[in-house]
């Protein structure tokens, strides 16, 4: 069987042991011996990371241990894949370059639906009707066409590195200091090494990783990425 490590942890409002928990079961149903760690220090295991050949992340924000990311790095440029999708991988270590290189993007921002003065405060504020756009012919595409979602719309930073699969088109805001549509990837793929990345922007909670589009294009991702 082939090894699948999954780490989660971070910011719980990206849920991620819930979030987790909606792929572990496919990962062994496709032959995959399953390990679930809350701490990226697992990383750091050299003679573990070496067997395994997928790492699902959901860790929101946090931070990483030099030890630890040399070791995620060590992995993937082994032939290891990387996956994820959301805060959990593209906003997971904000002060480790060599992560943000690793995985070819960073969270920006999600352009709130309200006017700052109407804002309450909850997650709610940034959920926003948007359109996910397939820009590429891919296996983990492949069939899809664009789809309509309800939730944080991701705004991301990347570099042209990146295979992109799908976008997304962030409008203008009256109160916004940007002054025309904003165009990021939400669906893309990266070759570190011998290794590959998988990462899918939309996913913020359970609800949106049920989508039967966002839920075909993040197993297909894991599939794809896996050594």
């Amino acid at each position: 069987m082939r090894q699948a490590l999954v780490v989660r942890g971070g910011w719980e409002g990206h849920q991620p042991v819930e979030a987790t928990e909606l792929f572990i079961p496919f990962l062994k149903d496709n032959d995959f011996s399953v390990r679930v760690s809350d701490d990226p220090s697992v990383y750091a295991e050299a003679s573990y990371m070496a067997s395994v050949d997928l790492i699902v992340q959901s860790v929101t924000m946090s931070t990483i241990s030099p030890e630890a990311l040399k070791g995620l790095i060590a992995a993937v440029c082994g032939g290891a894949g990387f996956a994820g999708w959301h805060g959990g991988i593209c906003d997971s270590y904000r002060a480790s370059s060599d992560y943000l290189q690793l995985v070819g993007g960073q969270f920006a921002t999600h352009a709130s639906r309200l006017a700052p003065d109407d804002r309450t405060g909850d997650m709610s504020d940034n959920y926003v009707n948007h359109r996910i756009e397939i820009v590429a012919d891919h296996p983990i595409t492949s069939g899809i066409s664009d789809f309509e979602l309800h939730t944080e719309q991701y705004w991301v930073l990347t570099d042209d590195y990146n295979d992109v699969l799908a976008t997304t088109t962030t409008a203008t805001r009256p109160w916004g200091e940007w002054s025309r549509p904003i165009t990021a990837p939400a669906v893309w793929t990266r070759q570190w090494g011998q290794g590959k990345v998988f990462v899918c922007t939309p996913g913020h909670r359970v609800e949106v990783l049920e989508d039967e589009n966002v839920r075909t294009i993040v197993e297909r991702g894991l599939l794809w990425a896996a050594r």
